[in-house]
């Protein structure tokens, strides 16, 4: 059984609404700001993408509106974290506040993996694992937030369903193929 501590610093930034929902969009903020450069350069655009590829303007958007849900159900959780009076829905807050800060280690390394160190298979790796922590998080929390958190995560967990294509459609495409490394 996974309990964390009542004045655990996990728990401290998602009690308050607005550091929940900025710690995201700062993280995100950082991990995206390699982005950027990289779209532009020479390898990024030698790469072959899989059919129904985003533009490259639409990334930042979603990205902002997600890491604001997910922010938000992190603050949710902590909620029902501090008002759990189950050891079951303790636990799952618990784990789930757990998942949710392992989620956020993989989501920033996933871009300085792809972009600045041009290895769309480390990355793919990455969001595997990313996408399967956000999943079983999402799980995790449904029962002790009364699905609260579902609505906010459910779009998370589809937009990473959606980057893994991609990115599994890049290692995929490109795997054959001598892609220049130097932009």
């Amino acid at each position: 059984m996974f309990i964390l501590d009542h004045s655990s610093l996990l728990l401290a930034a998602p009690r308050n609404v607005f550091t929940a929902i900025g710690l995201p969009l700062v993280v995100g903020m950082y991990s995206g700001s390699y982005t950027p450069k990289a779209a532009n350069g020479k390898w990024y655009n030698s790469l072959r993408f899989p059919p129904f590829r985003a533009y490259n303007s639409v990334f930042p958007f979603a990205w902002g509106g997600l890491y604001i849900a997910m922010g938000y159900a992190s603050h949710l959780a902590v909620r029902a974290y501090d008002s759990a009076f189950l050891p079951e829905d303790l636990n799952a807050t618990s784990t789930g506040i757990a998942l949710y800060y392992g989620q956020l280690a993989l989501n920033v390394i996933w871009s300085p993996l792809f972009f600045v160190k041009k290895t769309p298979s480390f990355a793919l790796v990455d969001a595997t694992l990313l996408t399967a922590t956000t999943m079983w998080m999402t799980k995790v929390l449904h029962k002790p937030t009364g699905g609260a958190t579902t609505y906010f995560l459910l779009p998370y967990c589809a937009w990473l369903s959606y980057a893994l294509y991609l990115n599994a459609g890049v290692v995929f495409l490109n795997k054959d193929r001598n892609v220049p490394k130097d932009d």
